[in-house]
């Protein structure tokens, strides 16, 4: 048997034990081929669409039921993927709120936090942001189950801190407010001001802000409690706009310098 027949074997057999990704230094292994010869015999397989590769030397089998999506959903393989770029991660921002239950306006990327890796990736029409930041290994996470194993997810009271951080990947303050909205019912006030002792001041002084404005006074009050034994500033709520003729949330010390309007 040749070594493209071997590969082509070994990979028809992965799904059946519950696989869905390989390296290709495993098809190598497997093999016993040369890596000129695996790269051959992979390149083939992609061109037909039983595999795709998100990133270079790693691949993910397409299952018949996505090869008109190019791949199968990222939850399927972002565990495995992380690991292979020796990352620590958490999904999260959009995709994390979503997996919440705050799916208002579906995500359009794959939103993942990680200690080291900023670059989009994508898989067939499935795409992955991933988004440097020094939260991964602090805030908590859960794992959720998938469809083949787990995956790391920041928890809603994480999720909502980062939408604050990152108001430009979470698609600007008043989908931010949108999704708060909705995410609010799963944000446990004990967890959320713990989780506020991890993150800047600033931030947390503008998610008690917008959860006020939004009127979700279970957990501004407890943010606002502990926020009073700390050492507070003035920050605007948009750091990129002017703050000329706005004057500050006396609560906050929040600049309201945009009008949030969620979508509900």
């Amino acid at each position: 048997m040749d070594a493209r027949s071997h590969i082509f074997n070994w990979i028809n057999g992965l799904p059946a034990n519950g696989r869905y990704t390989f390296t290709r230094e495993e098809a190598e292994e497997v093999s016993g081929a040369s890596f000129v010869a695996v790269q051959s015999a992979l390149r083939r397989l992609k061109q037909k669409g039983v595999i795709v590769s998100p990133r270079r030397g790693f691949h993910v089998i397409v299952p018949p039921e996505y090869r008109d999506m190019g791949s199968p959903p990222a939850s399927w393989f972002i565990d495995n993927l992380m690991r292979f770029c020796k990352c620590k991660y958490y999904v999260g921002l959009l995709t994390a709120a979503a997996l919440h239950g705050a799916s208002h306006q579906k995500p359009m990327v794959f939103q993942v936090l990680t200690d080291r890796l900023s670059v989009r990736m994508k898989a067939g029409r499935t795409a992955i942001q991933t988004r440097r930041s020094r939260s991964v290994g602090r805030f908590p996470i859960q794992r959720i189950q998938t469809e083949t194993g787990t995956m790391a997810v920041s928890t809603p009271e994480a999720t909502s801190l980062d939408l604050i951080r990152f108001p430009g990947a979470s698609g600007g303050w008043n989908n931010i407010g949108t999704v708060l909205i909705e995410l609010a019912v799963q944000i446990d006030p004990v967890r959320l001001v713990d989780t506020a002792r991890l993150g800047r001041l600033s931030d947390v002084q503008r998610l008690g802000y917008l959860l006020e404005l939004l009127q979700k006074v279970r957990l501004s009050e407890p943010i606002a409690e502990w926020l009073a034994t700390r050492r507070t500033t003035t920050v605007p709520l948009r750091t990129d706009r002017p703050t000329n003729n706005f004057v500050a949330d006396p609560h906050w010390r929040v600049i309201p310098n945009e009008e949030v309007e969620p979508d509900l």
